[in-house]
């Protein structure tokens, strides 16, 4: 079960990412021989005007195949033929569609699991905000003269709050109130106050909180790809198929929404990821597009595709390196 919804993630999230330069191709006339979802061996294959639509065998990646992409083509509607901001637009449609899926659908998690507010819904008993005089229904505006729209700043000013007792400024009734509530540690040496949030189902805002969390996301993912470069991150902490075939089967036993919010996470990194400056990436050619058109295309395009034929070896090199590194780390 867990290969099996890893196979229909993988091929989701491809599709969504292919499909993504394949709608900016024919947007913008540029001549789509084959649209592939899976790589090698061929199952399957339709042809619908100019173009092939084909599924193949390994459900590890998919390609939308231009005319002229990896080589000198003649053809006026050929990718190599395009001005540079119609290139660009087609490499970067691919990432963009795998982030404007992370938002879509992390905003049907958060709408349905509800989205935190800073409306009180719980103040237990024997709790200092309950012996301060919190109310269930107050809406948290401040703290310690701060103001806050955010219940993750809230909980975060909270937690970093440098003394025993902190002000807290709601909304009860209409009017504003100010009250002093003592700190305590939780069991994680915490500082806290006894306090939930009352969640919210509302659609707009879980697009809200969608395009935070996203955009949390992306800080975290450039700072683990910063500290990867510069040392300060393990490669161990990096993963391949079966690391995230793995990774799967784990969040699969704590329900659905923790699977679907893993898709979340992956469609955000297969987007960022394809745009990092690297041969044979989305980034690598985009790189090769700025160069090509600040230097008057004194690169020719067979010396563009050799490059990335390179970038692509290199690419299956580090693929079987995760294979073998992931095989030891989480099966044997």
């Amino acid at each position: 079960m867990t290969i099996f919804i890893a196979i229909l993630m993988f091929c989701g999230l491809v599709f969504v990412h292919e499909f993504g330069h394949f709608a900016a191709a024919k947007a913008v006339g540029i001549k789509v021989n084959e649209f592939s979802i899976g790589m090698g061996p061929l199952l399957m294959q339709r042809k619908y005007g100019e173009t092939e639509y084909s599924l193949r065998a390994f459900p590890i990646g998919g390609y939308c195949k231009m005319e002229g992409e990896d080589e000198e083509s003649p053809d006026e509607r050929a990718f190599n033929r395009q001005p540079a901001w119609a290139k660009i637009l087609v490499i970067v449609a691919g990432s963009f569609m795998n982030i404007l899926a992370t938002i879509l659908i992390l905003a049907v998690i958060l709408t349905y699991s509800g989205s935190y507010t800073t409306i009180l819904d719980q103040v237990p008993e024997g709790y200092p905000a309950q012996e301060a005089g919190l109310l269930p229904g107050d809406e948290i505006i401040a703290v310690d003269g701060q103001r806050y729209e955010d219940w993750i700043e809230v909980v975060t000013a909270i937690a970093e709050s440098p003394g025993e007792s902190i002000s807290v400024t709601v909304l009860r009734e209409g009017a504003e109130q100010t009250f002093v509530s003592a700190l305590e540690e939780n069991e994680e040496g915490r500082k806290v106050i006894g306090i939930t949030s009352l969640r919210s189902h509302s659609v707009l805002l879980g697009i809200k909180e969608a395009f935070r969390t996203t955009a949390a996301m992306t800080v975290a993912m450039g700072e683990f790809l910063n500290n990867l470069v510069t040392g300060q991150a393990s490669a161990e902490d990096v993963v391949g198929p079966i690391g995230i075939v793995t990774i799967i089967g784990q969040q699969a036993k704590y329900g659905l929404i923790n699977v679907i919010y893993l898709m979340a996470m992956i469609s955000l990194n297969l987007g960022i990821v394809n745009l990092l400056p690297l041969p044979a990436l989305d980034g690598g050619r985009l790189t090769f597009v700025l160069i090509r058109a600040l230097t008057g295309g004194r690169i020719s395009d067979d010396a563009e595709a050799r490059v990335h034929m390179i970038g692509m070896v290199l690419l299956m090199g580090l693929m079987l390196f995760l294979v073998f590194k992931d095989t030891f780390q989480f099966i044997l």
